[in-house]
């Protein structure tokens, strides 16, 4: 066969990496339908955090050029945010008809009990308190009747990553660190704590950001004794000077609010 000069060699096409875009849609979609069954609150949380990270890393790809699904990836990283939200509303009503359940339980059994007529009503005592601590700064520590703690740090500006979710370019990003230490004598359930932003004067709803470094929030049970620690990340506007955080332990707890200076 003989060499031609003139032909010149075609360069092979470029292979997308699509697959991890479609993994996060495919991901996406069985967790948020597992979201919409309370009892599956569990499965739409993995699902969906895998299917968020997996959004976000093959969006990464798109922008390199590594792959041309973006809409597939970006529809996978909501649909796995989606999945996160509706798990964790999932396992709210899931521990709230439980212990609804236990508590009619307990009910039952403490009213079929023989009843003591000499047995007399405990003092009420009036140091006692369902009611966390009021207007609350950056560092102060809200302690609760059964000694629960809950701290909140001093805000810090935050650089979201290019992969980030819940920023809005001009706006400002701000992290705080939240400690809860279980000075109680029983287990603490740490899936059920919720935080929630507010920026500004006029209260403007800071969204929760999430990317590799925050947003994972906490996980698992605390026993007595034990701390535990997380970073959460706000967006909020330039021009906001203060940042209210507002921290839910759970359903037998009052949420405590934190008044931030930022800016």
């Amino acid at each position: 066969m003989s060499y031609d000069p003139q032909v010149q060699p075609t360069a092979a096409p470029r292979l997308m990496r699509n697959g991890l875009g479609t993994a996060a849609l495919i991901l996406g979609i069985i967790g948020t339908v597992s979201g919409l069954i309370p009892l599956f609150f569990w499965l739409a949380g993995i699902l969906g955090l895998t299917a968020l990270v997996l959004g976000l890393v093959g969006n990464g790809r798109v922008k390199r050029g590594e792959a041309n699904n973006k809409g597939v990836t970006l529809t996978g990283a909501i649909l796995g945010l989606a999945a996160l939200i509706l798990s964790v509303v999932g396992a709210v009503i899931t521990f709230t008809a439980v212990s609804d359940a236990v508590d009619e339980i307990d009910k039952a059994i403490n009213d079929s009990a023989p009843q003591d007529p000499t047995a007399k009503e405990p003092a009420a005592d009036p140091a006692a308190t369902d009611q966390p601590a009021k207007d609350l700064a950056d560092g102060d520590t809200s302690v609760y009747d059964d000694d629960l703690k809950v701290t909140v740090s001093d805000p810090k500006a935050y650089s979201p990553s290019e992969f980030a979710v819940g920023h809005t370019e001009g706006n400002k990003a701000y992290q705080v660190t939240v400690v809860i230490e279980n000075g109680s004598k029983k287990d603490f359930d740490t899936v059920l704590v919720t935080l929630t932003g507010r920026a500004g004067e006029d209260g403007v709803e800071a969204e929760e950001i999430f990317d590799e470094k925050v947003g994972a929030g906490f996980e698992g049970t605390l026993k007595p004794g034990k701390k535990a620690t997380a970073t959460f990340a706000f967006d909020a506007p330039e021009d906001a000077k203060n940042l209210t955080v507002e921290v839910g332990p759970g359903l037998d707890y009052d949420a405590s609010q934190w008044e931030l200076k930022i800016g």
